[in-house]
């Protein structure tokens, strides 16, 4: 079984006892999450389609921890000019484990 859910403005495909890491979310380690934008659910073959999100169907999970994700290096150049610029970034993540999806 596993749904396709939005979750912080980005859709990701869930299963249960699954890991999601989605941009920094509010709570804390340990804190529990229901989200219920669930755009569709597959229960062994049976696919509901929501218009746009389907009715009463939701995914429970769990914040297991807050963490930044690999560097992004941002290198721009002119050529010819002497002109190099090299910046970083790290996004800010939230490891979420998805504990229940009901229909």
């Amino acid at each position: 079984m596993y749904a396709i859910v939005e979750i912080a403005g980005q859709q990701f495909k869930v299963e249960k006892g699954r890991y999601v890491y989605t941009h920094r979310l509010e709570g804390d380690t340990d804190a529990a999450l229901v989200f219920d934008k669930v755009l569709l659910v597959d229960n062994g073959g049976s696919v509901s389609v929501g218009a746009p999100t389907v009715a009463g169907a939701q995914v429970s999970g769990k914040i297991l921890e807050h963490l930044k994700g690999e560097k992004v290096l941002v290198f721009k150049k002119k050529r010819r000019k002497g002109y190099r610029k090299k910046n970083g970034h790290r996004q800010y993540l939230t490891k979420v484990l998805i504990e229940d999806i009901t229909v």
